[in-house]
């Protein structure tokens, strides 16, 4: 739902608005976002960006974040009093840094997980609560793969296919060059013959 319609149906005094669509404007007012891509790779002992940012049409006070490994070991958790304060830790893994900002345009609550193991893959969710909207929630999921090494792309078929459509187009271009030849002498011995026996 757009902000615009949310905000208008927010705003609404009880008496006017229906319970059902309030809840209902309440509920999708807040979003949270972890990008385009659900999943992301790390090589393994190197550090890895987890993005989060929310959204929120009616703004947001004592906003609480949290990220969650496989739904259910706590890694950060922190609190941002308004819009015009950054937040506050409250608790956090070691290995985890927080590298977002909540008063740029952007509500940025994103974290970088440090020294990256292979029992680090695995889901990561942001999870937000907002008290403004009556303590609407919602989270979003990354899931993060630990590889050896970044394996690079096997281009061999490609590379196949474009020699052999080349070497076809080639091919062609030769067969058309001999065959304009092969046509000019027959020509030119066809025009040599008739001026012979005039």
């Amino acid at each position: 739902m757009p902000c615009s319609a949310g905000s208008a149906l927010a705003s609404l005094s009880a008496p006017l608005s229906l319970p059902g669509l309030h809840i209902f404007a309440i509920a999708f007012a807040l979003e949270v976002s972890v990008g385009k891509t659900s999943t992301v790779m790390a090589l393994n002992n190197s550090n890895i960006l987890l993005p989060c940012t929310f959204t929120t049409c009616i703004g947001f006070q004592d906003l609480v974040f949290t990220w969650y490994f496989n739904s259910t070991e706590l890694i950060y958790h922190g609190k941002i009093k308004n819009k015009a304060t950054e937040p506050t830790l409250i608790w956090h893994n070691p290995r985890v840094e927080f590298v977002g900002s909540t008063t740029k345009k952007d509500n940025n609550i994103s974290i970088v997980l440090n020294n990256v193991e292979f029992s680090d893959a695995g889901k990561y969710t942001c999870h937000v609560k907002n008290p403004r909207e009556r303590n609407a929630q919602h989270n979003a999921t990354i899931i993060l793969t630990v590889v050896h090494k970044m394996v690079e792309t096997d281009n061999t078929v490609t590379l196949i296919i474009v020699g052999v459509v080349g070497g076809l187009i080639g091919l062609l271009i030769l067969f058309m060059l001999i065959k304009r030849v092969v046509l000019f002498i027959i020509k030119k011995t066809q025009d040599g013959n008739g001026v012979g026996g005039l």
